[in-house]
């Protein structure tokens, strides 16, 4: 099966940026939906509970600039991202800014951070976000090209996913949501919803004027669930993508394995 066109910037290319390496056709207006959906969140400076089995916690940014340290108690820091960040540098498409927490540690949190090499990690204070704690996670195995979604300790959808061809793999790790876009025509490559991860192709290093951040999307051809065929991007149900519109929020974690 013939991998989708690549995307051509037509109209707004912050779709194109956001998920430069999903491949797509043409490039279609959009609409960001940021809204969190949370569980009850920890305000600054409190102490987080031990979390139920399945749980992760969210660090929503609660400051203009959240500065990121190479180690906890760091004076110089070595990384900072903005809050919110914009879709493209487009003020119309503002996201909160949110991380995957790995590590807590007294008043500094080792957080999972949106950059290349994927995988990085830095420290950031407790005090420039809030803790919310979420129940679910996805799990992605690309040998079986299964996805599941758990809600705690309990499957809550399951479903059969394209991924990317062999010269252009989805990567392996873990990763989190970092947005959820809407386009207004379902019938394209993207299908109704696409979450933007975290996560970067380590094949490309720039897709069509982007930095080739990988997606979880929907699809206008059904027949490619199952099979390689993305520059990749994970492709599924346009169902079931819907369905997760509803519950997940950003900073969901995503693992994908071989």
């Amino acid at each position: 099966m013939r991998r989708a066109p690549r995307f051509l910037v037509a109209l707004l290319v912050a779709f194109a940026l956001l998920l430069a390496a999903c491949g797509g056709a043409d490039g279609p207006t959009l609409s960001a939906r940021t809204e969190q959906r949370s569980t009850g969140s920890t305000t600054a400076g409190t102490t987080a509970v031990t979390l139920p089995a399945g749980f992760s916690y969210v660090a929503q940014a609660q400051v203009p600039v959240v500065q990121v340290y190479a180690a906890p108690n760091g004076t110089q820091p070595s990384n900072q991202f903005e809050n919110p960040w914009y879709v493209n540098d487009d003020r119309r498409y503002p996201v909160q800014t949110v991380f995957l927490v790995e590590e807590q540690r007294g008043d500094w949190l080792r957080v999972l951070l949106p950059i290349r090499p994927n995988g990085s990690t830095g420290w950031i204070k407790r005090s420039d976000v809030n803790l919310t704690p979420n129940p679910y996670r996805i799990d992605v195995d690309l040998s079986e090209h299964s996805l599941k979604v758990f809600n705690g300790d309990k499957v809550y959808l399951e479903d059969t996913v394209a991924i990317g061809a062999d010269d252009t793999p989805t990567p392996i790790g873990r990763f989190y949501i970092r947005v959820l876009l809407q386009p207004p025509d379902q019938n394209t490559v993207y299908g109704p919803y696409a979450y933007g991860l975290s996560s970067h192709s380590e094949t490309l290093n720039e897709f069509n004027g982007g930095d080739a951040e990988v997606g979880i999307h929907g699809n206008n051809d059904a027949s490619v669930l199952g099979k390689n065929v993305s520059h990749g991007c994970i492709r599924m149900d346009n169902a079931k993508i819907t369905q997760l519109a509803k519950v997940l929020m950003l900073g969901t974690p995503v693992d994908v394995r071989a």
